[in-house]
Formats: structure tokens, sequence, C-alpha cells
């Protein structure tokens, strides 16, 4: 089954944000070699992979869908990024990028959604007198962070993370 890539027209069976061919072209530039060995049925479940990652971005986006039937979180309305207005009949280049870098991981193996083990609150240690228990430490954080790809998607966030943040300007 091949996907169904958002090109800014609001397509309502979207299940992707970069094309294979994007995809490719993007690998090959950065020299990720190990996308190229992926057949095109992987390609195409890691960018579905990628996509569905980015639906945990939904609640930081600047502005809104611009169709109420659309797949995705692109295209949107209101949008402004280094103070021109992003056109609502496109997905911007760096959320194709974006999911482009995030199919690269899921391709390699990497879970991009995994269910998060919170820990047993096991005991290190406890002492009677004067009361101390002392916990060993969750090394589960509370979500998968991509340092590189929130790089990348920051100028598309609201201006406080959310969504729903409205960006002040003093005249």
């Amino acid at each position: 089954m091949s996907i169904t890539v958002e090109t800014g027209a609001g397509l309502p069976g979207a299940d992707s944000y970069a094309s294979i061919i994007e995809a490719d072209a993007r690998c090959a530039s950065l020299g990720a070699t190990a996308w190229a060995a992926l057949g095109e049925e992987g390609k195409e479940i890691a960018l579905r992979k990628a996509t569905l990652f980015m639906a945990t971005y939904r609640t930081r986006w600047a502005g809104r869908r611009v169709y109420q039937q659309q797949a995705l979180d692109w295209p949107r309305y209101n949008v402004l990024v280094d103070g021109f207005t992003v056109p609502s009949t496109i997905v911007p280049a760096d959320v194709v990028n974006a999911c482009i870098d995030l199919a690269v991981r899921a391709g390699s193996g990497e879970d991009l959604l995994p269910d998060l083990d919170t820990g047993s609150n096991a005991i290190k240690k406890d002492k009677t007198g004067p009361l101390e228990t002392e916990y060993f430490q969750n090394t589960t954080d509370a979500r998968e962070r991509f340092v590189a790809v929130d790089a990348l998607l920051a100028p598309y966030f609201g201006s406080a993370g959310g969504g729903n943040s409205v960006r002040v300007v003093r005249a």
C-alpha cells in the first residue's frame, strides 16, 4: 500500500508529510546510508511512523488547521516564521525534513512512541532513626525527546510552545 503524501491540500487520507523520493534525496545529501538499504515498504512504514510521532506536536503548532477533515496537522492558517506568513497551501520544508529525520530513526528500529516504564518506586535506602527514605531514580523520561527535530520545528510552534498561545507584539 503506497503512502499518501500531504501536499498542502489538506488531504483527508494523507499519512505522511514526506515522500520516499524526498526522503531518499535528503538522506543521500546527509550521508544517511542505512536509509538506502531499506526497501520501499520499509521506507513507507518508517515515514508513517514518523508522521504519527509528529502528531505529538499537535498542541504546540502555531495557527490552526485549514480544513476540518484534513488527516494531518498541516497545512495551517496564521503561522508566522521570521515575520513572514507561511502559506496555508503548503507543508513547510522544515516539517517535511523533520518527518524524514524521524523516519530515519524509525527505519533503523528506534521506537518513536515507546510505552513508558514509570518505575516501581523501589526503595534504595531506608533509615529508621530520623526517618529517611531514598528511592531509586526513575531513568525513564516522561517522553522521548528529539532535540534536533524540536530545533528544526521550533519556529512553527506557538510563542510559548503551545498552539493555544497568542503572540503579543507591542506597537
